[in-house]
């Protein structure tokens, strides 16, 4: 670790292909100024290459410097190696089947692959493009079904965003960005019971 960087959190996102991981990565590289600005033609989200991985972001909290190392399970194709202090697990809240998917196969592999030997990672599912929910789509998952997704995975945090409009994105990096900080404490960054609903 270097003094000047802080310490270093790797963080895991976990999902299927296509329910916004990537597109979430984009919109935090642009920096905290820009979470909740809309994406626009004169604010365009980076393209963000597999092969930078881990795409790495500095802040500071509580006085100190931290740096947070986020990797997308897309790549690089070695995940299952990689040591997370914090797994997001994602999902497209249009897609009741990536809802699905977060719960019976993305939870089992964070299970698997980390969980079973580490009892201090900080679990998150996080409900990604959130302005495309729409009423009377059968597909669309409800804010509460979410949650109790989270709460039946005994999950941190549950949140929703949008990177495309920026809604909630500030509010969702921050309660991510805490609990990522926390992971570097003797405390740890577990909840001390159910799941924090944002």
């Amino acid at each position: 670790m270097d003094a000047e960087d802080g310490p270093t959190v790797p963080i895991i996102l976990l999902g299927d292909p296509s329910c916004g991981k990537s597109t979430f990565l984009a919109k935090l590289s642009q920096g905290p100024s820009s979470l909740s600005k809309p994406v626009t033609p004169a604010n365009p989200l980076p393209i963000l290459r597999d092969f930078d991985q881990p795409f790495v972001y500095q802040i500071c909290m509580y006085n100190r410097p931290y740096r947070f190392e986020f990797s997308d399970t897309s790549s690089p194709d070695n995940y299952t190696l990689l040591r997370p202090s914090v797994i997001l697990i994602c999902y497209d809240v249009c897609d009741r089947r990536t809802l699905d998917n977060a719960r019976d196969v993305w939870s089992e592999q964070a299970a698997r692959t980390w969980l079973a030997d580490k009892e201090d990672i900080v679990v998150a599912l996080i409900g990604l493009k959130r302005d495309l929910r729409t009423e009377g789509n059968e597909m669309v998952v409800d804010p509460l079904r979410g949650h109790q997704v989270a709460q039946e995975l005994r999950c941190d945090l549950y949140a929703e965003c949008s990177a495309m409009t920026g809604e909630l994105m500030s509010e969702v990096f921050e309660d991510v960005a805490r609990k990522a900080a926390k992971t570097t404490t003797e405390a740890g960054g577990l909840s001390q019971g159910g799941c924090a609903l944002m």
